[in-house]
């Protein structure tokens, strides 16, 4: 109930007032509500003109009960601030909006097993139609794979390793890519800047870097470890700047490749004149580095669409393969932290 400028109560519109504003049945206000066919271009019309007069709010609930669908998605996400599982994140709800859905969203701190299969009993038991687990981490894998549940489930950011529908970015490709491009510009070799060892992607990108040197008959550096913040990138970075042989690092992220940055700026070496960087993610930030930073763009926009219409898929009866896996395809943006080795 809301109240006038006079102070006093004002009913919210029901179904009825709507049907009675469009000149139609109630059923035929539920038709147009539920996307049911039949029901007349111009007649339809008249419905969403009076239920915008109106202001009118269908009761989800209601609505509910009567077509058995929620309309609510489930998601499992890691407590992360960092820009891939974020971007995820929001990629997956933006996509669900557009598509007609509400998202009920429940953030862990840990991927183990119980705390995967609790989260989801919970969305489970608030109605959701489907769930989409984001698991970036080693832990997260097995943890989607012994899964039990009654409703569909499609797994995000998990390699090719995972034994539920998934849709992933192609991290090694995205890294082969980068790696190749440094090669091309004449550099004898890349140093790899990886991060964690139990995320998922952190093992893609140092494979197809290391994939990449090897197939080339070029050196397989010792790698740099970070844990993803520009902090670890910077301290790394000091220990690469030592080392005059170095002209070309593949970063594992953006974060950490603005950290190395930082340190070859402080120990007087130059990019791209001395060392070449390349870094992963493309985040806002990247293009106004200094230099401008060369990345790997991750389409963060379709990987929640196509992650949405997998389990829409499942959600309408599809028979989904449990291997069914789709892989967004990354992008190398170039700027102007790289150059041919020979400018030094």
């Amino acid at each position: 109930m809301g109240t006038d400028s006079a102070g006093t109560e004002q009913r919210q519109p029901v179904m009825a007032d709507v049907a009675k504003l469009a000149g139609v049945s109630h059923q035929t206000v539920s038709r147009v509500l539920n996307g049911a066919p039949h029901v007349r271009p111009d007649t339809r019309e008249r419905v969403l003109a009076a239920i915008r007069e109106l202001d009118y709010r269908p009761n989800s609930a209601a609505r509910a009960l009567v077509t058995r669908r929620s309309q609510t998605l489930g998601v499992v996400s890691f407590d992360s601030t960092l820009y891939g599982p974020a971007s995820m994140l929001d990629g997956i709800e933006q996509a669900a909006r557009s598509a007609g859905y509400f998202v009920s969203v429940t953030s862990l701190r840990s991927l183990d097993g119980r705390s995967v299969q609790g989260a989801v009993d919970r969305l489970r038991d608030q109605g959701v139609e489907g769930v989409v687990v984001i698991a970036p981490q080693t832990s997260s894998v097995s943890a989607v794979a012994r899964l039990s549940s009654s409703v569909p489930v499609v797994a995000v950011g998990s390699g090719d390793q995972t034994q539920v529908p998934m849709v992933s970015v192609g991290n090694r490709s995205g890294a082969e890519a980068a790696t190749r491009h440094l090669l091309d510009l004449g550099h004898r070799t890349v140093h790899h800047l990886a991060g964690p060892v139990n995320w998922l992607e952190s093992q893609d990108r140092e494979e197809g870097w290391r994939r990449t040197l090897e197939a080339a008959g070029a050196p397989v550096p010792d790698v740099g470890r970070g844990d993803w913040s520009a902090r670890s990138g910077y301290q790394v970075g000091l220990r690469i700047a030592e080392l005059p042989d170095v002209t070309a690092v593949f970063c594992a992220n953006d974060h950490m490749a603005l950290g190395l940055l930082r340190a070859l700026h402080e120990a007087g070496r130059s990019v791209p004149r001395d060392i070449s960087v390349v870094g992963f993610d493309d985040i806002p930030e990247a293009a106004y580095f200094t230099p401008p930073l060369t990345t790997v763009r991750q389409d963060f926009g379709e990987l929640g669409r196509r992650a949405l219409e997998l389990l829409v898929e499942e959600l309408e009866g599809a028979a989904l393969s449990r291997a069914a896996h789709v892989q967004i395809s990354p992008e190398l943006v170039l700027r102007r932290s790289v150059g041919p080795t020979g400018r030094r």
